[in-house]
């Protein structure tokens, strides 16, 4: 499952997530800050404490500073460099604490928007030149910081880190093979390096269409996390990674997070373009300050499917038996699913069957979205990072389409996995609906998708999932409430005239007697 910010939610997650984050989620304000390792990449902009005035970008009358005032603060950071060079320093130590949580999070940009590294000699107090960053030195931080698997031996990791890191000093070597050895020695089989054509193919699971990562940082302020898709909309924009995000559709993003944006967007799925406002923040900016420009992008989804199909059966008795398969969690599936149900309740269904049974899952954030549909504000699972921090999903609030009093069955196979096993969980262990069919795959894990500065991306698996009522989904999957053997690949059938759904609401009456009790 990708846990996928949208970022182009890749997961992923970018997701994501694989979502990674994908595929994420946000997290705002107020959040534990042991929820930063579920997102793909949290990035906050230090500023840097010794720059010459040439390094600054040239400031707008947006900064809200006349030439005089910026000739004030120039003066002043001369005057004050060596001063403020120690107290970073002593900053940095204290963040650089492996201890400290939110030193995990603490990056700095330079004047490109692009990640650097600051290095202080101590006893000459000056600020020693940020080396260039690679795909090998960008995989080997992310997977210090946000794999899932605390067992592994970081000594290992950080000894195959240092001797790739030899021989790309002796201008030996490619930095992605290597970045792709030092990802494969995580034992992982669901974590993984991806070339540019591979990365560009996950934006099928891209929840804006734009090809721009969003996601929080530290503050809960929207940026752009990772260097936009090659040839997106928003790289044509000349956007950049580590822009603020500030608005969408004219509509502010502070206080919001990338779910409630997503959901902003959903409202008109079918528009061809959005409007977003960047403000990109340069060296010598206080918060808030920076070049603001408002960018109208085209949305992109022309090579994603259709993940929707349904009909509806009318029976004898008054059954209207409304039949749905969800082929995958994709960027269009809350879009088309929303559309397909509406239609359906207009035709006066009254029973649901959703068809999960070869659904391989996709973004996680999907799966939680179209939850929604059927549950109001409800929990649609726990994720768990790798500080064993826990956080609950919730359902959205006001955008159930299914009458709470019909009956509904999902049907599951070996094949359904990872964001199918997200959507059942949440139904089942609401007491929403009833599970048919097979025992699920069991993939219970959250791969967030990062972009690599090269063009590529990283799949890295950055957390678990549980369902509502605490079941472990990985390697164990969904178990059935009526076991049957339904037909599966490459011989799905739409037919429901077996499925029993007096049986099904009485199933359902006695979850929920259970659960009052």
């Amino acid at each position: 499952m990708y846990y996928y910010h949208p970022w182009a939610i890749c997961a992923i997650v970018v997701m994501n997530q694989n979502g990674i984050v994908a595929f994420s989620p946000s997290f705002g304000r107020g959040r534990s800050t042991h929820n930063s390792h579920l997102r793909p990449s949290t990035f906050i902009a230090m500023r840097k404490t010794s720059l010459a005035p040439s390094t600054a970008l040239p400031m707008t009358s947006k900064n809200g500073r006349s030439s005089e005032s910026r000739n004030l603060v120039k003066d002043f950071m001369d005057q004050t460099c060596q001063v403020l060079q120690i107290a970073a320093v002593s900053a940095a130590l204290m963040f650089c604490d492996p201890s400290s949580s939110f030193a995990e999070n603490m990056h700095d940009f330079d004047e490109n928007g692009v990640m650097a590294t600051i290095e202080q000699d101590i006893s000459k107090q000056k600020v020693v030149a940020p080396a260039p960053e690679n795909a090998m030195e960008e995989v080997y931080k992310l997977i210090s910081k946000y794999y899932i698997d605390r067992s592994i031996s970081q000594d290992n990791v950080d000894k195959l880190h240092d001797q790739y890191a030899k021989i790309l000093g002796k201008g030996e070597g490619d930095p992605m093979d290597l970045a792709t050895k030092l990802t494969k020695s995580l034992g992982d089989k669901y974590s993984r390096t991806l070339n540019i054509e591979n990365y560009e193919r996950m934006q099928k699971y891209d929840l804006i269409g734009v090809g721009a990562m969003l996601m929080p940082d530290q503050d809960g302020q929207i940026i752009v996390g990772a260097p936009p898709v090659p040839s997106s909309a928003a790289d044509k924009a000349g956007v950049k990674m580590g822009d603020f995000v500030t608005a969408v559709n004219g509509m502010s993003t502070e206080k919001r997070t990338s779910f409630q944006i997503i959901d902003q967007l959903s409202e008109n799925p079918n528009a061809k373009s959005i409007t977003m406002t960047f403000r990109r923040q340069g060296p010598l900016d206080l918060a808030n300050e920076g070049d603001i420009r408002e960018i109208e992008l085209a949305r992109e989804f022309e090579e994603v499917k259709n993940p929707i199909e349904y009909s509806l059966a009318r029976r004898d008795d008054g059954t209207n038996v409304a039949y749905v398969r969800i082929k995958e969690f994709n960027a269009l599936v809350k879009a088309r699913l929303g559309a397909a149900l509406e239609d359906l309740e207009s035709q006066g269904a009254n029973a649901y069957v959703l068809d999960l049974r070869g659904n391989p899952g996709g973004a996680f954030q999907s799966a939680v979205n179209i939850a929604g549909f059927f549950l109001d504000d409800k929990t649609a699972t726990n994720v768990v990072d790798n500080n064993l921090a826990e956080m609950p999903f919730q359902t959205t609030k006001g955008k159930v389409i299914v009458d709470k009093d019909d009956p509904i069955v999902i049907w599951l196979d070996k094949r359904s996995a990872s964001a199918s096993e997200v959507f059942a969980g949440a139904l089942h262990d609401n007491c929403r609906a009833l599970t048919m069919g097979d025992r699920s795959f069991g993939k219970g894990l959250i791969q967030a998708v990062y972009g690599l500065k090269n063009g590529g991306g990283l799949v890295l698996t950055v957390a678990k999932y549980t369902t509502p009522d605490g079941t472990d989904i990985q390697g164990n999957g969904i178990q059935p409430d009526i076991a049957s053997s339904l037909p599966s690949l490459p011989f799905f059938s739409s037919d429901t005239s077996k499925v029993d759904f007096e049986k099904i609401m009485s199933m359902q009456k006695a979850c929920n007697a259970d659960n009052v009790l």
